[in-house]
């Protein structure tokens, strides 16, 4: 029965490898439908993408790739199925709000299988979807510990990727490395010259002339981990601050739902902490 798959590989440059990536999608009489590929000029590193079509099981053609090329090749053949996504939020509505309404219009290829937050008042908003929610409260308890209650209840469930819809609590490495690679954040990107609660306030006071946001994969160094997508638009001195913070969070809106789109369509490659992004 015909189907599609991606196909990711990613390894030092070396000659030949587009030839003998090729020639297994011949012998197994399979159609490119799509294919891009990029070197890494630094570090001579290889990068493909390619979607293919025809008869064939994954696991032969992931057998047959691993069996062509060197030990040192990283292959992934992936089925286009739906990913299963868990949202974690506290009480901004923007980033969230956007992530259910292109759930429901079916414009996220993803399945929500559950809504976490820290405090409550969002809970009404996700049961409309009628999408989980779960509240696990963080008051007079320490971050370990409002972390431990986390991880138990995410234990409950299986994902593939973890979002952080203006989620404002600081992670410890503990988490992070328990789901490396799978939590992405959104965040205004004023960072690191505007820190703290009010960054649209530090911003206007600054006299600011663009503003904008950054999704990126969440590591142990704080809003430091690899870029997945980044936006910015045009302010001048008639915004106040909180028309930079309006403007701001349909930024940070628009460049999750991309963000989102490339990680659940497998076109971003993490390589060391930066993204080749097909």
């Amino acid at each position: 029965m015909e189907q599609r798959a991606r196909v990711l590989i990613d390894c030092p440059d070396t000659k030949g490898l587009v030839y003998k990536v090729s020639k297994v999608f011949f012998e197994l009489n399979l159609n490119i439908d799509s294919n891009q590929e990029f070197v890494e000029p630094e570090h001579r590193h290889f990068f493909m993408r390619s979607v293919v079509r025809g008869d064939f099981e994954p696991n032969q053609l992931e057998h047959s790739l691993k069996k062509e090329l060197d030990s040192s090749v990283n292959i992934k053949v992936v089925p286009p199925a739906k990913k299963n996504i868990i949202i974690l939020a506290t009480k901004e509505s923007h980033a969230l709000g956007d992530i259910l309404i292109r759930h429901q219009a079916g414009e996220l290829d993803a399945n929500i299988i559950a809504v976490i937050a820290n405090r409550e008042n969002l809970k009404e908003l996700v049961e409309q979807f009628n999408i989980p929610f779960y509240h696990i409260s963080a008051d007079n308890l320490s971050r370990e510990e409002h972390e431990d209650l986390m991880l138990e209840k995410l234990s409950e469930f299986k994902f593939d990727y973890m979002i952080l819809a203006k989620y404002m609590r600081i992670l410890t490495p503990k988490f992070v490395s328990k789901y490396k690679g799978k939590i992405i954040n959104i965040h205004h990107s004023f960072l690191p010259a505007f820190i703290g609660a009010n960054p649209y306030k530090q911003a206007y006071e600054r006299g600011v002339k663009i503003i904008g946001a950054t999704a990126h994969y969440v590591t142990d160094d704080l809003d430091e981990g690899p870029i997945i997508a980044q936006d910015v638009i045009s302010v001048n001195h008639r915004f106040n601050w909180r028309d930079m913070q309006k403007a701001g969070r349909d930024v940070e809106k628009i460049v999750l739902s991309r963000a989102l789109k490339l990680v659940l369509e497998d076109r971003v490659f993490v390589h060391g902490n930066k993204t080749v992004v097909f």
